[in-house]
């Protein structure tokens, strides 16, 4: 006989420990929020030959691109192999990424990572030939080349068994790539600039725009939407642009942010903003388990059988339903901050799976006050 469900109202702060005071908000410096517009960084990109590899390289017969580029390699050094049948194992077709920093010259060093293109087991121990890095208007700004470094590897035994650790044909070279072309952007002529916020939001904005004219003394920051504060350049600081970011980006503000649940279906994850809150609403939350087990037996004929009785296997399935009993309601009051709802959802046993259909359920009775995003 089922127990009677048990409701937990006003004496569910019995079941939960006395919470302690929200604590305040933490404040931000401006630079950690915000980017400086046209101040950002370059994708570079290129193709290349990884040699020196111990025999796990790219198949040639498999991965006519690699053939093709040893042959054009070898044909700028003055070696002639148009017809050869080429059988090295050593060399692998890679492609170079790399990023270029803002204000990048030329000269300075970027780091780079090298992926295998083609068929290849292991970039372990390999040198990256000189390889140009294009950026998307088509011109070359870095060139990479080096010694690879890898964070796994690939261990194969005489009888077939492998160890992989890792990802041995991704790899990196520590400043592996030289600057060799400058990005032009003159910073100290601007009389104006766009700050972007990382997280856009209207209250944020306008606390940076505020804390910005007082430390300024003026009025040279103004909101322009949620994402944007449009800053002049005072007269101040004319010629020295550097300096005003300087000065503003370490500013203290209180950001802001809308009341948010996202959840990821795929792997059960949930991330709750603090200012999520819900109206009253109480919860009951029941696990029903069905499991089938299949526990199949062998069944011989006896002695006195007809001739031509075989042996078989027959299926047996047994199948058995357990509803938990234990399971309580909750209530929990108007306002009940984001620590309220776990806990209490805790206190009934809730894991996360069930979290993100109660979440749902609620706020689909209107009870909860917050936008929730599945990814």
């Amino acid at each position: 006989m089922k127990k009677p469900v048990a409701i937990v109202t006003a004496a569910l702060l019995a079941v939960m420990p006395c919470l302690a005071p929200l604590p305040v908000h933490a404040t931000s410096r401006i630079k950690d929020i915000v980017t400086f517009e046209g101040v950002r960084e370059n994708m570079l990109m290129g193709y290349g030959l990884v040699v020196g590899l111990n025999g796990t390289g790219d198949k040639l017969n498999n991965n006519a691109f690699t053939e093709q580029s040893l042959v054009a390699f070898l044909e700028r050094l003055g070696v002639n192999t148009r017809g050869a049948k080429l059988q090295t194992k050593n060399v692998a077709a890679v492609t170079v990424t790399a990023t270029l920093p803002a204000f990048s010259r030329q000269g300075s060093k970027v780091n780079v990572t090298v992926s295998a293109l083609g068929d290849a087991k292991s970039l372990q121990g390999g040198t990256l030939l000189a390889t140009p890095l294009y950026a998307a208007d088509g011109e070359v700004y870095a060139v990479a080349q080096g010694p690879l470094a890898i964070s796994g590897f690939t261990a194969t035994g005489q009888s077939g068994t492998t160890v992989t650790k890792n990802t041995p044909t991704t790899a990196y070279i520590a400043n592996g790539g030289i600057v060799e072309r400058e990005v032009g952007f003159e910073l100290s002529n601007m009389q104006q600039m766009n700050i972007s916020l990382r997280n856009p939001d209207i209250s944020t904005a306008r606390r940076i725009a505020t804390a910005i004219n007082q430390q300024l003394g003026v009025q040279a920051a103004k909101v322009m939407d949620s994402a944007t504060v449009n800053l002049a350049v005072p007269d101040m600081y004319r010629g020295d642009v550097a300096g005003l970011m300087g000065d503003i980006e370490q500013l203290q503000v209180e950001p802001d942010q809308v009341a948010r649940i996202v959840i990821d279906e795929a792997s059960g994850t949930i991330v709750m903003g603090e200012n999520v809150r819900i109206d009253t609403v109480a919860v009951a939350q029941g696990n029903l388990v069905v499991r089938v087990d299949e526990t199949p037996q062998v069944s011989q004929p006896n002695p006195l059988a007809p001739e031509g009785a075989q042996t078989v296997v027959v299926p047996r399935t047994d199948i058995n339903v357990d509803e938990n009993a234990q399971n309580k309601m909750a209530v929990l009051p108007a306002g009940a901050t984001l620590r309220d709802l776990v806990k209490g959802l805790n206190a009934l046993g809730v894991g996360p799976r069930d979290l993100i259909t109660i979440l749902q359920t609620i706020k689909a009775a209107g009870a909860l006050q917050a936008d929730i995003q599945t990814r």
